[in-house]
């Protein structure tokens, strides 16, 4: 026997018999229910003052009866019957509204977050029999609401052409998701900002989460910028934008959502519970480009180690499968569940890692120490992700370090020998990049590298003085210095990127922050960086 879902209690057998008895109803295609099976659950909602609900497939089979209260109905869960890209979820809800009330803002949510095929709400007369059909369907090409609303029908007027006008629905979003994706398989994502932050700062947020997602290899389709008084502890966004954002992820052929700000556990279960996408947040993206970009042995288990650190708390009961029991040989009870194996196997993969790291730590302290006894000075490269560090490194040294114009694009340190005429010589590092908002997980795993800098005599802060943001730029990246202690290190400010900008301005840059203007691909104009390397060199 099929299942009633929803509001049983205090129902009478024979009422429950009626209500189970409709599951053996079937509805032809063309209508959207037929007269008698609506007057049917009208009567019976009547009778007993609660919605009654039906999902019904496209095969004219009732999959759901469900009993609600007198003011609505609670759709079970439809995991079963997924919706994608292009598609709707292939069920219709047909459902009674006892107070004489149109379709609710309850009801137009449902049809827009379920990604429904139609939704109609029955009221009904003074004879318990169904009164008017109100009903709405998802609306393609909306530029303003997701959903069409259409005039009420009376029961002699069911059948509407069901199952063609669904397809024609289906067809034309279909053609809009197809011209969305193009000819390839690329990751195509919504990228989401809800702030509290001035327009500006959150608009060059989201531009640089764009700068991220295009080196992460993800195509952009859509930004969508909310700026709240208060952030919805929830869902972060508004009900109306989190509507916009379903219908746009139905529409755009999108299969991401990234949003700029980070997502608890708790957020990123409710978000997807309506938007059936993945959704990852701006420290998960930037996890996946380090994942991407780690090449040695070291960069691998610093990525893995902020990986899972990010993980383990993510990991929740939402997924049925991490519920089923596991015993154990000899054990007694139900066992581990598979929940608690998946947070055991995680926390002792991070000891592992922590364990090997620990051992490159010590390694790098005694490549440190010869060094320190061989009295060579050390300067460290370091600044913003993509500010020309790796370029830097290159024309000074002649080196041939991968250097590409992408955020992260060099995560492994790097260190070369610079000689000067004289015979005397330094080391010169390049750093992973920073960003703003660094991970914590990621500062604590690239220990073992940050601590590089700890040791250096010098500090080469490469700002990329075309960019638009330089100054806050310059600000994240010392703001991190003095998280990491290292404010009291020797700090030169190298202006990058000299000859996208008139000399007036490079001169003006270069005494209000104190820098030497260079062009890093041009090795002419690093002389006066040089100079000043060879003074330090002396000092050392």
């Amino acid at each position: 026997m099929n299942k009633l879902h929803g509001n049983k209690g205090k129902l009478k057998a024979n009422q429950i018999k009626r209500l189970e008895k409709l599951y053996q109803r079937h509805i032809p295609p063309e209508f959207i229910i037929t007269p008698d099976l609506a007057h049917e659950i009208c009567s019976i909602s009547h009778e007993i003052r609660r919605q009654i609900g039906l999902l019904i497939n496209r095969n004219g089979k009732i999959i759901y009866v469900i009993i609600g209260t007198s003011q609505k109905i609670f759709i079970p869960d439809l995991s079963d019957y997924r919706s994608s890209t292009g598609r709707l979820r292939g069920l219709k809800c047909i459902h009674t509204h006892i107070n004489g009330e149109y379709l609710t803002e309850d009801d137009l949510a449902d049809l827009t977050f379920l990604h429904l095929d139609i939704i109609a709400a029955l009221t009904i007369n003074n004879d318990t029999m169904m009164h008017q059909a109100h009903l709405a369907h998802i609306l393609p090409r909306s530029t303003k609401k997701p959903f069409r609303i259409l005039p009420p029908i009376y029961p002699g007027q069911l059948s509407i052409n069901c199952h063609e006008l669904i397809m024609e629905i289906e067809s034309e979003l279909n053609q809009i998701s197809s011209a969305s994706k193009g000819n390839t398989d690329q990751e195509r994502a919504i990228l989401v900002s809800v702030t509290t932050a001035f327009k500006q700062i959150a608009t060059d947020s989201l531009t640089e989460l764009e700068d991220l997602s295009a080196s992460c290899g993800i195509k952009v389709i859509k930004t969508i910028l909310q700026q709240r008084k208060k952030i919805d502890s929830k869902f972060l966004l508004g009900s109306g934008k989190l509507q916009e954002l379903s219908f746009l992820a139905l529409t755009s052929g999108a299969t991401l959502i990234v949003f700029d700000q980070d997502l608890n556990p708790s957020q990123v279960r409710s978000i997807t519970d309506k938007i059936e996408l993945k959704v990852i947040d701006r420290t998960q993206l930037i996890l996946d480009i380090f994942a991407q970009r780690a090449k040695s042995k070291e960069g691998k288990f610093q990525v893995e180690l902020a990986q899972l650190k990010y993980l383990l708390p993510h990991l929740t009961t939402k997924n049925t499968a991490m519920s089923r029991l596991t015993g154990e040989i000899g054990g007694r009870g139900p066992g581990e569940t598979k929940l608690e194996i998946n947070r055991r196997r995680v926390r002792e993969s991070i000891k592992r890692l922590e364990k090997s790291i620990s051992k490159i730590k010590k390694q790098r302290r005694e490549q440190r120490s010869k060094r320190s006894k061989k009295g060579i000075p050390v300067i460290s490269i370091i600044g913003y992700t993509n500010a020309g560090k790796s370029t830097l490194l290159n024309t000074l040294t002649n080196s041939r370090v991968d250097a590409r114009n992408q955020l992260f694009a060099t995560l492994d340190p790097a260190s070369r020998r610079l000689r000067f005429p004289n015979d005397a010589e330094i080391i010169i590092t390049d750093t992973v990049g920073f960003i703003k908002n660094l991970p914590k997980d990621l500062m604590a795993s690239f220990s073992a590298t940050l601590e590089e800098l700890e040791t250096a005599d010098t500090l080469l802060h490469v700002i990329d003085i075309s960019n638009p943001r330089f100054e806050e730029q310059i600000e994240s990246v010392e703001k991190i210095l003095l998280e990491l202690n290292l404010q009291n290190i020797r700090l030169i400010r190298v202006l990058n990127k000299q000859d996208r900008l008139d000399k007036e301005t490079v001169e003006n840059y270069s005494a209000l922050f104190n820098g030497i203007p260079v062009s890093a691909r041009d090795k002419s104009t690093l002389m006066p960086l040089i100079e000043q390397i060879k003074e330090i060199t002396e000092i050392c």
